[in-house]
């Protein structure tokens, strides 16, 4: 018996839609942010000067989509939890989860600490810094309590509402697991409650899919910043760090990550093509809450049952980021060896251990990575000199990218796994979606009719089904909604039904 559990049963009961159009490759939200990625650069190179004012763009749709990162989670967080009817089953999905991202947090530090050990890119370097170009960062760690006192601390909020004012996403998570619990113990009386919350968390993805539409701008304009500003300070001495680095995360997402993925029964390399727009998006703005909303919808229609990813990729934002270890243990030890520091094995396990609990809370906006790495350091002050965050902070946005896209890599592969995990992953729908991605419409997993979603509730108990825009959700053999609508790349020879509808 495979290790993750039984699958669910996949949508027998589903039928098929028209044969699905090829859409042009213009109507691609990818091709539109490669196009902005391309002139960043180039904009980047030849102008330097401007471009590096140009940060605001990317700024500014980080700041559009973090308008409803809290509302959305609080809402899908809550509407997953109380929809299990069971908080039994709930608690058993939040420790599996918690264990799952434990373990791999855990191998994501060591190879970072094994790889900085191997290639050893600041051994001989001697550098110096100037303490002034980490004064900001430091500044934040000492006004943050530090210790496991200082993050459980950090998960209440001190009221129901600023946690939303905050953007907190530890704080918002707890709020909505509390919210999910009472629902569930007033059990029928809690319906129109959760039907409320699921409407909400459907209006904040109509938003998101309005402000996707700027993503092309913000690529542009954090790409534009990153080589027009630091471009031509990373050809180094710190080239070779930023070089183990990226190939730490590579190694780390093809061998780790790559070997959880066989274990679960997909391929890795398809789980990629598949968030291939959200990884773009990414690689523009260096922020992985910028796609945390469509990711959600993505894992839904790949076949995960809804309350899993509803618990699963928050959580995983703030307890799953690998990209943050493997850049907090590389960058410590880079440090300690650019320094001459000696730092003994003992005390790199310390480190280690340390970090495994400092890591998680670890926002996902581009910088929280360099402070978060300074919050560990002053724990060790008397070993690794925290003003020596100095040195790494001029290329810290080079490597928050690398951070951002390892961190999303991880959480897909981790709701999969989850899914897998606890049998609420319809392994059919995977192989589909996985096989052809393109068959998933975006624009039509984030409409929401709610007649349509209450008849089917009624019909087969669905969750949150969309609205779709070539016929109604089948209602598959396990009472789940199956994929009824497209307008993806399909083969028209294929007679597969497409992907349109959420779970």
């Amino acid at each position: 018996m495979s290790i993750f559990g039984r699958a669910a049963t996949a949508g027998k009961g589903a039928v098929s839609g028209p044969v699905p159009v090829k859409k042009p490759i213009y109507r691609h939200l990818y091709f539109w942010v490669l196009i902005g990625i391309a002139l960043g650069i180039i904009v980047g190179l030849a102008f330097p000067q401007q471009a590096a004012g140009m940060r605001w763009l990317a700024d500014l749709f980080i700041a559009l989509v973090k308008v409803v990162i809290a509302p959305t989670i609080f809402c899908t967080v809550a509407v997953g939890i109380a929809g299990m009817g069971n908080l039994a089953k709930a608690g058993g999905l939040a420790m599996r989860t918690m264990v799952y991202f434990t373990v791999t947090t855990v191998i994501a530090l060591a190879l970072g600490l094994i790889t900085v050990n191997i290639m050893q890119p600041g051994v001989g370097l001697n550098m110096s810094f100037d303490e002034a170009d980490a004064a900001e960062t430091i500044a934040k760690v000492e006004a943050t309590e530090g210790g496991i006192a200082g993050f459980l601390r950090a998960i209440v909020p001190d009221s129901f509402m600023s946690a939303f004012v905050d953007g907190q996403l530890l704080q918002v998570l707890l709020l909505a697991i509390l919210v999910a619990c009472a629902l569930t113990m007033l059990g029928k009386r809690g319906e129109p409650a959760i039907r409320a919350l699921d409407t909400m968390s459907h209006i904040m993805f109509g938003v998101i899919k309005i402000v996707m539409y700027t993503a092309p701008i913000g690529a542009f304009g954090g790409m534009a910043f990153t080589i027009g500003e630091h471009g031509s300070k990373v050809l180094g001495s710190l080239a070779y760090f930023m070089l183990s680095f990226y190939i730490t995360c590579v190694i780390f997402i093809v061998v780790v990550l790559g070997v959880i993925s066989r274990m679960a029964g997909f391929s890795l390399f398809k789980v990629i093509r598949l968030i291939r727009d959200e990884l773009l998006i990414v690689l523009g703005t260096s922020s992985s809450e910028s796609v945390l909303p469509r990711m959600m919808v993505k894992m839904e229609a790949s076949g995960v049952k809804k309350s899993t990813v509803g618990l699963t990729i928050p959580t995983g934002y703030s307890f799953n980021l690998d990209g943050t270890a493997i850049y907090m243990a590389m960058g410590a030890i880079f440090i300690a060896q650019a320094t001459g520091s000696d730092v003994s094995i003992w005390t790199q396990i310390g480190l280690l251990l340390f970090m495994v609990i400092s890591s998680n809370g670890a926002a996902g906006v581009s910088g929280a990575g360099l402070v978060t790495l300074a919050a560990s350091l002053a724990a060790f002050g008397d070993v690794i000199p925290l003003a020596g965050i100095a040195l790494i902070v001029g290329i810290d946005r080079f490597m928050s990218e690398a951070r951002a896209l390892t961190n999303l890599t991880g959480n897909a592969v981790g709701t999969l796994v989850m899914g897998r995990w606890t049998g609420t992953l319809d392994r059919e729908r995977l192989r589909e979606v996985l096989d052809r991605p393109n068959t998933i419409d975006m624009d039509a997993l984030m409409k929401y009719d709610g007649e349509d979603a209450d008849k089917e509730r009624q019909e087969g108990g669905t969750e949150a089904a969309g609205e779709t825009e070539a016929a109604p959700a089948a209602v598959a053999a396990n009472g789940s909604a199956a994929p009824a609508s497209s307008d993806g790349d399909a083969d028209p020879d294929e007679d597969r039904s497409p992907v349109g509808s959420r779970n």
